[in-house]
């Protein structure tokens, strides 16, 4: 019988650590090789090894990365802008959002001209993450498949439908390959059709910027559909005779699980929507910042896709010369406190 073969690359031991295990923080050392977590006895007694090298880390955490399924740019780069190096500009994104804790995120495009999506679609690839920066885990249509009535931030005029089915959305961004997300309005005529089209070919379809009553959005999920965009923003407010979009976190018409999006910046949410939200289908709920080019960045006017938007105070980003929000400035890493605080205290 042949003898096990080990690895010989180094083994690290993290030392004075806290893990996340089983929801829970302990107090236990990490060993690690070749970027692979160990199992400790088994090291000592099966590979007769012990570490090579050992770091303090002095009571820190040490937690899986977060995954940002929606993020528009950051630190002056927007994704849905047709002029930029799409590469160079994407990667320094990644790199930024790394540094917050961000290992992996989704570059979401919103609301544009067909000619923009053939452009930055075909150049945004996945790829693992490193010391270089967060991966990529495919692309985030945000649009332009929406309701005008909801539109938000998003340019009126490259709002379209699905008037031709499928050919719609196909003539619209010219190609899917790396789309792992798109958001649509599931009121749209041919929504059906094209939630199946999509669902069938692997790609999640969120509900999202959209009027849609219950009975709309338990059709959407029904034939499809899994996610809802950032809940409570651009859509139907909770209604005690039709709770809308809100509703499918307690609707017990849909055959599958129902998760959300949720931007717990202190902004977009307010605290007592966020614990209705985490109380009633915890299980679902994904934090996600929706930051814009402005993040890490200062007051002023800056901008997104084709708006002109304004930081204001450091807090919040609006349509300039309005009171509309248009997307978050602050990072996945605070918006982990902020829902933490308001949930847990």
């Amino acid at each position: 019988m042949m003898s096990e073969q080990y690895s010989s690359a180094p083994i690290f031991q993290f030392r004075n650590c806290r893990l996340l295990e089983n929801h829970e923080i302990v107090s236990e050392d990490l060993w690690v090789r070749d970027g692979k977590i160990l199992n400790p006895e088994k090291l000592f007694f099966d590979e007769r090894r012990q570490s090579d090298v050992e770091i303090d880390c002095c009571n820190a955490i040490i937690s899986p990365g977060f995954i940002d399924l929606q993020i528009n740019g950051g630190v002056g780069v927007d994704f849905s802008q047709a002029n930029i190096d799409v590469e160079m500009s994407v990667a320094k994104v990644a790199k930024h959002i790394l540094s917050h804790g961000v290992t992996s995120f989704c570059p979401t495009l919103v609301t544009s001209p067909s000619s923009t999506y053939k452009q930055i679609i075909p150049k945004i690839k996945r790829c693992p993450g490193g010391i270089e920066g967060a991966g990529i885990l495919g692309i985030h249509l945000e649009g332009p498949f929406i309701n005008e009535q909801k539109k938000g931030a998003h340019t009126k005029k490259h709002i379209t439908t699905f008037r031709e089915g499928y050919q719609s959305l196909m003539d619209v961004y010219g190609s899917l390959d790396d789309v792992v997300i798109v958001t649509i309005a599931p009121e749209l005529e041919n929504s059906d059709i094209i939630i199946q089209e999509l669902t069938a070919k692997g790609t999640i379809v969120s509900l999202g910027h959209s009027m849609a009553n219950l009975i709309q959005g338990e059709d959407a999920i029904n034939h499809g559909a899994t996610f809802i965009t950032h809940l409570f923003n651009a859509m139907l407010p909770f209604h005690h005779r039709d709770p809308g979009l809100v509703g499918l976190l307690t609707s017990n018409r849909v055959k599958i699980p129902v998760y959300y999006g949720l931007i717990a910046d202190g902004i977009h949410t307010h605290p007592a929507a966020i614990r209705i939200a985490h109380r009633i289908h915890p299980e679902g709920l994904v934090l996600v910042t929706d930051a814009i080019a402005a993040m890490g960045l200062g007051v002023g006017k800056h901008k997104i896709g084709q708006q002109d938007i304004e930081i204001v105070n450091y807090k919040k980003a609006v349509i300039a010369g309005t009171d509309i929000l248009c997307g978050s400035i602050s990072s996945m890493v605070s918006c982990v406190k902020h829902y933490k605080k308001e949930t847990v205290g």
